[in-house]
């Protein structure tokens, strides 16, 4: 059976499967949408969680962000993983505990104020589109390939398969695809990684084949000579500054504590307790994948190399005429990947062979060996709105790598449908906060208190119809690659919500103007320092380098500045205000205490 044919099977029997258990789960109550009924199970709601969570930043892009980072890549593993025991630990089982549906909604009575609810919708709002965008593209850059279609149309496609399970099935319906989901992306994830370490180092466990041999030769020091003979820096190196590298960690863990999506999750189970059992399920769950990224990004990029330049493989020589496969004779993969515009090539000096290389080398030595070989720049890259970058593009890494390795046509069928599995988890799962945050903390707790259940439910499946359209057009056009887009969701929720939330739970004389204005000013600080350097609807004001960065700080990592700036605002701004009511102040030590806690020292 042809590859193409076998993916529609794969594919298409695990949509059936999600679409069934969207249809079986169907929300008819508010409290089903919103939080499933509050009844999951705590090892179900794990799994859940750990699909919402494991999005297409990090099943299609985590890995290709390593592949080519290298040592660099490692702030993503450090500071998704991290993010999610500082969620667990921190403020899970707090905001289980005051029992409301939506983050905005704990803001609001949280800090006695419609207008802090507002403000936190506008916070989410921002930070879930964001978000969104990037699983949108990953939806794209699936069925584009899978379609053998460019990438537009198979966002498109991807748009309305989100709208038909997360608009009907609201959170009862997504909670229990998710499991599926999670099934298969966790399969297809590590079944292709299995195969790839068996083949590259002999072992079959991924997380030991990075550390393995190849021949006489360590398996990273091997991919070092690759890289470097190449022109390349070295894989085991990394570029980033110190600080930098600090400030992504620490934006990405305090940005997945304040992620609305994900702490929504905790609502969905019966008690306090089963919010502590569920996030340590779902941190088992989300191990599998996060210790077997930098073995399948390490061996992607390593397959890359030797697949282009064939001399590589047995240690040959770079230069010589026949170390670059000829045009014409290209792998398939790399045809097939072709038609979805996001790895191409150009002949720029006409040889009819694909020259691979870094051509912006400081290593003037290599250089000069390239002219001499009549090379005239890197001829592989990728479309960037049209035009040729030279880049290989870093999303298609993971997909691409059970097929630059000669897996078999099921394993690249399978990879194809976690792809879908891990993008469209996360999109519905953000598409419902959106929605909640418009029909719940907007419409019924503020504009039209008196609205019914009905008409609540209508409103929620609306406003996630019209977010599906947004974040198609987002997916669209996004101002970087999937896990690029992500982290400045992280840095939005590093630097407006995640401050919020937990003093509002740990300072409870913190009242509702330091939180207004601490939320604002890190929100509007964060997002313009981003769309200075990056762009969102508009083109960057400022090249996106080192030199331009506050602090040598990174728009990736510039959460963490907001954060600082959000508490430091709200704590100045409360001191000059009223203080926060005491019946708000007796709430708060509700939440932190358990009831009777102190009782034995009384008299």
């Amino acid at each position: 059976m042809d590859l193409k044919t076998l993916t529609f099977i794969v594919v298409g029997l695990s949509f059936a499967l999600y679409i069934g258990v969207a249809i079986w789960a169907r929300a008819g109550t508010t409290k089903e949408f919103y939080i499933a009924g509050g009844g999951v199970h705590p090892v179900i709601n794990g799994m859940a969680t750990a699909a919402d969570w494991m999005s297409a930043a990090s099943f299609i892009s985590m890995a290709g962000l390593i592949a080519f980072l290298g040592y660099g890549g490692s702030v993503y593993l450090m500071g998704w993983t991290g993010g999610y025991v500082l969620l667990a630990v921190l403020l899970a089982p707090y905001l289980r505990k005051f029992g409301k549906f939506t983050v905005p909604e704990f803001i609001g009575d949280r800090y006695y104020s419609n207008a802090a609810r507002i403000v936190a919708v506008i916070c989410l709002i921002f930070i879930s589109f964001t978000y969104v965008a990037g699983q949108m593209r990953g939806v794209g850059i699936v069925f584009s390939r899978f379609l053998e279609v460019d990438i537009t149309t198979g966002l498109m496609v991807g748009m309305g398969l989100v709208f038909f399970y997360a608009v009907l099935g609201g959170m009862k319906g997504i909670t229990y695809t998710q499991v599926a989901q999670y099934c298969v992306l966790i399969f297809a994830y590590t079944i292709p990684a299995v195969f790839i370490s068996l083949q590259i180092t002999g072992n079959p466990l991924p997380q030991l084949g990075l550390g393995g041999h190849m021949g006489d030769m360590g398996f990273l020091p091997k991919l070092d000579r690759v890289v470097t003979d190449l022109g390349f820096a070295k894989y085991t190196s990394g570029d980033k500054s110190m600080i930098d590298v600090f400030a992504i960690t620490l934006a990405l863990m305090a940005g997945t504590a304040g992620l609305p999506h994900v702490i929504v999750r905790f609502f969905t189970v019966p008690k306090v307790h089963d919010a502590r059992v569920s996030a340590g399920w779902a941190l088992v769950f989300i191990a599998i994948l996060y210790t077997t990224a930098p073995a399948v990004g390490a061996m992607a990029r390593y397959n890359l190399h030797t697949t282009v330049n064939t001399a590589l493989a047995s240690g040959g020589d770079v230069f010589a005429p026949e170390a670059s496969i000829v045009g014409e004779s290209r792998p398939e993969w790399m045809k097939r990947w072709e038609k979805t515009g996001l790895i191409r090539w150009d002949d720029k000096n006409g040889d009819g062979r694909i020259q691979y290389y870094n051509e912006k080398s400081k290593d003037a030595a290599f250089l000069a060996k390239a002219e001499a070989a009549g090379w005239k720049g890197n001829e592989l890259g990728s479309d960037k709105k049209g035009e040729f970058d030279g880049k290989v593009d870093r999303d298609i890494m993971v997909l691409a790598n059970p097929e630059i390795a000669g897996l078999p046509n099921w394993v690249i069928a399978l990879v194809a449908a976690g792809g879908i599995a891990a993008a469209l988890s996360t999109a519905a799962g953000l598409l419902l906060v959106i929605s909640a945050s418009i029909s719940h903390d907007l419409m019924k707790g503020i504009f039209a208190k008196n609205i019914s259940e009905k008409g609540e439910l209508m409103a929620g499946r609306i406003a996630a119809a019209v977010a599906v359209m947004v974040a198609g057009y987002l997916g669209y056009n996004p101002p970087g690659f999937v896990a690029e887009v992500v982290a400045f969701a992280f840095g939005l929720a590093c630097a407006s919500l995640f401050p919020t939330i937990v003093l509002g739970i740990f300072n409870k004389k913190m009242n509702m103007q330091g939180a207004i204005a601490g939320m604002l000013t890190g929100l509007i600080f964060t997002l313009g320092y981003i769309i200075y350097f990056k762009g969102i609807f508009i083109e960057p004001m400022a090249k996106n380098e080192a030199a331009n960065w506050l602090f040598g700080i990174s728009p990736e990592g510039i959460g963490v500045v907001g954060a600082l700036l959000n508490v430091t605002v709200a704590y100045i701004i409360s001191k000059m205000t009223a203080p926060c009511p005491d019946h708000i102040q007796h709430l708060v030590e509700g939440i932190r205490y358990p009831r009777g806690a102190g009782a034995a020292q009384s008299h």
